[in-house]
């Protein structure tokens, strides 16, 4: 493959951006991208996965280069992939014979697989064996998965419409709703996208709202709704008939789910802004069902977002646990006797997980609830996103008091 300078800057730009600057790496890449008119498909492509590559394995390339500069740790990055370097300027001093001499005398598993050691450690203690084979799930790169509309057509009509304008794509056993791209490619682009077709979102992902069991007509509280991912799949898994609350505490991604759901054709999601306990007092027992996709550490999609690794510390972790114990503390006294609750997230730490869950069984909050089931999903094993979900029931009471 030919390298450009004009390409090769633009990925320097937004390693900037993502390791000095701090930035989420979609956010800084879509704006990289939005900045050049000019790159066409190939060089687009070229910008966007190199940058996601080098950050996932930022460690390795910074540990082989031992250099600062980024026309360096580029060169590292592309030896590494068993390419050749052009003759230029940038890149002299790189040997690829020593490089590779490096990373064959290699020895710390952490530094190999480019991850924090903290974090490497933490992922060892919670998962013991099974830790080795996830990390190298999650350092591939994410399939794209999209997500039928079932509102306006089924997955088969969706297929042979995606095939017409040269997309082709697999369904998968056990994933009614879901369809894998063969290649990747810009589907935001494509009209099926903007007539509200499809979404994409992951296989794991989609399992939630099938955990959910909802039926039409369920009043149901997506109570860590974010932009509204999780509550459209719902919406169309309940024929668009009942109502879906979406809460959460940022509006701007309230703002996304009713821009959402407009494409979609979804008509029942109400939007509401969480402003305190009193929000949640207020809901009390009113909901069929309740989904709580409750802030996470994000570590069972690192294959799609690579930058977590560097942007997570032991506190944040720290502090997440404590969230989510509160929200199980609080959020499901909305569910009325008899109804079913969701607990997910897109961790795969047990401390975030089934712990969370049986820590609240064992709570006073937790005292009406009884686990149905819970399916722990390693990258590994099910070729998506690591999750977690787990499905309660809250005893039924007929009356109370005396």
């Amino acid at each position: 493959m030919r390298l450009h300078n004009n390409t090769i800057k633009g990925v320097h730009s937004a390693l900037k951006a993502i390791f000095e600057e701090g930035q989420y790496a979609d956010k800084v890449i879509a704006r990289t991208l939005k900045s050049n008119p000019k790159w066409g498909a190939r060089d687009r492509a070229f910008i966007a996965e190199t940058t996601y590559e080098m950050v996932r394995w930022w460690r390795l390339i910074n540990y082989l280069s031992k250099s600062n500069d980024y026309w360096h740790l580029f060169g590292t990055y592309w030896l590494m992939n068993g390419h050749e370097l052009p003759p230029w300027e940038e890149f002299k001093g790189l040997n690829p014979d020593r490089l590779k001499e490096k990373y064959q005398g290699l020895e710390d598993p952490a530094t190999i697989e480019s991850f924090p050691d903290w974090l490497y450690s933490l992922g060892d203690k919670e998962l013991g064996e099974k830790w080795m084979d996830e990390v190298h799930s999650l350092n591939q790169e994410a399939e794209v998965v999209l997500r039928v509309n079932t509102l306006k057509i089924n997955r088969e009509r969706l297929k042979n419409r995606l095939k017409e304008d040269g997309i082709i794509t697999q369904t998968i056993k056990g994933y009614p709703d879901a369809l894998i791209l063969e290649e990747r490619q810009n589907v935001f682009k494509n009209s099926a996208f903007k007539e509200g077709l499809f979404e994409v979102q992951d296989g794991s992902s989609q399992l939630v709202a099938e955990a959910l069991a909802v039926e039409p007509g369920m009043r149901v509280i997506d109570a860590c709704a974010g932009a509204g991912g999780k509550a459209l799949h719902i919406a169309a898994r309940m024929e668009n008939k009942g109502k879906i609350l979406a809460m959460d505490l940022e509006e701007w991604k309230l703002q996304q789910t009713k821009l959402r759901a407009r494409r979609s054709g979804v008509s029942i999601i109400e939007r509401k802004l969480i402003e305190g306990s009193k929000t949640i007092k207020r809901l009390k027992e009113s909901a069929d069902r309740l989904l709580l996709d409750v802030p996470c550490s994000g570590l069972g999609v690192l294959r799609r977002n690579p930058d977590t690794k560097w942007k997570l510390s032991e506190d944040s972790i720290k502090k997440v646990r404590e969230t989510q114990a509160e929200i199980l503390q609080s959020y499901p006294s909305m569910l009325k006797s008899g109804g079913q609750m969701v607990y997910a997230t897109c961790s795969i730490l047990p401390s975030e997980n089934q712990e969370q869950i049986q820590k609240f069984l064992t709570s006073d909050a937790g005292k009406d609830f009884e686990l149905i089931e819970e399916q722990r999903i390693l990258s590994q094993e099910s070729g998506f996103d690591g999750f977690y979900i787990a499905r309660l029931r809250k005893s039924k009471r007929f009356w109370s008091g005396s």
